[in-house]
């Protein structure tokens, strides 16, 4: 559905607000003028001025208009969207009980067939991506992602 710009400008800016509400509640780190709650806060301030500046934009155009975007009549792009939605809901659902890397390459795996990639090229890029994506947060980053049933491989 495409709404004037005002109305998502609207919705950015009440994003923006309860992202900086939220902030507030981030612990304090002793001696630091920057903690935890410093980028997502640069974040927020950035989108709240994107909103600003969408509202603006908005009032020029006049009056809200609801009327349907050209995607939703193409059968492949409601596809691809409903997939790209069924895969987040699917890492959220399966994470924790898969595990990362088994989860992400099946994730990765849906998405390059979908789109067209062939087989032989979608198997090997989806599972060398996963363990690269492992490996730069799980040991650069040092970000804990769920194991979920291959510690039990071992």
């Amino acid at each position: 559905m495409k709404l004037n710009d005002a109305v998502w400008g609207a919705l950015f800016l009440a994003l923006a607000r309860a992202v900086l509400w939220n902030v507030q509640s981030f612990p304090r780190i002793p001696g630091q003028n920057i903690g935890p709650g410093a980028f997502p806060g640069l974040l927020a301030v950035i989108l709240a001025a994107c909103g600003v500046l969408l509202i603006v934009r908005g009032r020029r155009e006049g009056a809200a208009r609801g009327s349907l975007g050209q995607w939703l009549r193409s059968p492949g792009h409601v596809g691809n969207f409903v997939l790209t939605a069924g895969v987040l809901v699917f890492y959220i659902v399966a994470a924790n009980t898969l595990g990362f890397i088994i989860t992400a390459a099946v994730i990765l795996l849906a998405l390059f067939l979908k789109l067209g990639v062939r087989p032989v090229v979608a198997f090997p890029v989806a599972i060398a991506t996963v363990f690269i994506i492992h490996l730069i947060f799980y040991k650069l980053l040092r970000v804990s992602l769920p194991w979920g049933v291959l510690p039990i491989l071992y």
